[in-house]
């Protein structure tokens, strides 16, 4: 991505509030200590929507290389890795990789399978990250506009062989009131600015790409626990 575009300007904001404001608050958020009854629904909703994600992969990933992008403390990483995935899991905050370093550091046992992670600190769509088999972008694009995350798509669109598995904040009127209510509460427990889209303008989007021309939309499946709301979207290379 050029410098100073949306995508870039977005990407620093966020890599700034999960290292410098949130830090504390999301590794307790996806650890097993006790949180808030906010954080509950918003923890509960994200082991929904990994293990879906998780349940579109192949269950034998042996061989097969996989990009965790947006990785945070790692636990889709080390999922992937059960089954014997080679994982790239890469973060925008290195707060964050650090925390799955230390995760992973005490859980040896996700490598008995023979999978191995690579955890990286950086933008998760950059081309020299290499190739992969799948691609997993679990609410790491639902923080950038409908128009770069796209983008962002037919980057990895080019470099993946089987499936790119996304999730988008879908809008409604429910999910923009809930946004509302959400900041009232302590900063501690809201999460960063996220950027609704109607699925009929992505689906919409996805179809007019170009470089999207090759995918064709697959399943999708909506998560909502309390103050979670996220949508799944698997999208298929046709064969070529």
């Amino acid at each position: 991505m050029q410098a100073n575009t949306p995508y870039v300007q977005r990407r620093g904001q966020i890599e700034a509030y999960f290292d410098r404001t949130a830090m504390a608050a999301w590794e307790q958020l996806t650890g097993s200590a006790p949180v808030s009854r906010v954080r509950e629904t918003v923890r509960a909703g994200r082991e929904r929507m990994r293990a879906t994600l998780l349940d579109w992969l192949p269950a034998d990933l042996h061989g097969l290389r996989i990009l965790d992008a947006g990785c945070g403390t790692g636990a889709f990483a080390m999922e992937a890795a059960r089954r014997g995935a080679d994982v790239v899991a890469i973060d925008l905050s290195p707060a964050l990789v650090e925390v799955a370093l230390r995760r992973v550091a005490q859980h040896l046992d996700v490598f008995d399978a023979g999978g191995h992670i690579d955890f990286r600190s950086g933008d998760m769509s950059d081309p020299a990250l290499g190739e992969f088999d799948h691609v997993v972008a679990m609410d790491s694009l639902i923080h950038y506009r409908a128009e770069d995350a796209v983008q962002v798509l037919q980057g990895w669109a080019r470099r993946t062989r089987g499936s790119l598995l996304f999730t988008f904040a879908p809008s409604s009127p429910l999910l923009v009131t809930m946004h509302a209510v959400g900041k009232l509460f302590p900063r501690a427990d809201r999460s960063p600015a996220i950027e609704p889209v109607a699925e009929r303008a992505l689906r919409r989007m996805l179809a007019t790409d170009d470089g999207l021309a090759l995918w064709q939309p697959g399943r999708t499946q909506r998560v909502a626990s309390g103050f979670y709301t996220s949508q799944a979207f698997e999208l298929k290379a046709l064969a070529r």
